[in-house]
C-alpha cells in the first residue's frame, strides 16, 4: 500500500516489483517473529 500511488516508471526506478512485500517488525524476540512468519505462510 505504501507504493500504490507510484507509477510503473517510478517502481522500476526504485526497484519495487509487484511481487514484493513490505515487512515492518518491532523489538519482538526473533523466535516470535520467525514463528509468526511460519504461521502466516501455512
Amino acid at each position: 500500500m505504501t507504493h500504490s500511488t507510484y507509477s510503473v516508471e517510478e517502481k522500476l526506478k526504485y526497484g519495487i516489483a509487484d511481487n514484493m512485500i513490505r515487512i515492518s517488525v518491532g523489538c519482538e524476540d526473533i523466535i516470535d517473529i520467525i514463528n509468526d512468519f511460519k504461521q502466516a505462510l501455512e
